[in-house]
């Protein structure tokens, strides 16, 4: 992990896991919007540099980034790692979402994606760049969120 986290200049050009990937502006928005799919058919969406979402290819949540924190999934709920800086190490504090905490969070990610999904469906969002740029990603788009929507939580991440 980074000892110096800074804010991306440029998702499109960084985001290259993401093998299918759009910046849309949306009405409103102070950020664009950076949202993309994995070759194994996972997905993500960057709001700005925060929040961020990511998404096994049936969407179930796996991580997200929110006020300035990392989340990962445990199956039922998910872990909040929060960093914590010493002059030679960067360490992460655990501490696992109880259900109020995680309904909180999870009320939070679907009021993001239904607004991403209500722009993209009333035609408001507009197409800022996109990888490859002959790849209709509307349709594809469309069904990942409201997949996602749904607020399930992928298997358990294991820390390597």
């Amino acid at each position: 992990m980074a000892r110096h986290e800074s804010d991306r200049e440029d998702l499109m050009a960084e985001a290259t896991a993401l093998r299918e990937r759009v910046a849309l502006d949306l009405p409103g928005a102070a950020e664009h919007v950076v949202t993309g799919f994995r070759a194994g058919g996972g997905f993500s969406i960057y709001f700005g540099p925060d929040p961020v979402f990511h998404f096994d290819a049936d969407g179930s949540l796996r991580r997200a980034f929110v006020a300035g924190d990392l989340y990962r999934s445990q199956t039922t709920t998910l872990a909040r790692l929060t960093r914590t800086r010493a002059a030679s190490a960067v360490h992460l504090v655990r501490h696992d979402l109880d259900p109020a905490e995680l309904e909180r969070l999870l009320a939070g990610m679907r009021a993001h994606l239904e607004r991403l999904h209500d722009a993209l469906a009333g035609g408001s969002a507009r197409i800022l760049q996109q990888v490859p740029a002959n790849v209709d990603l509307h349709p594809r788009l469309l069904a990942a969120l409201s997949a996602a929507r749904s607020g399930r939580l992928s298997r358990a991440i294991r820390k390597r």
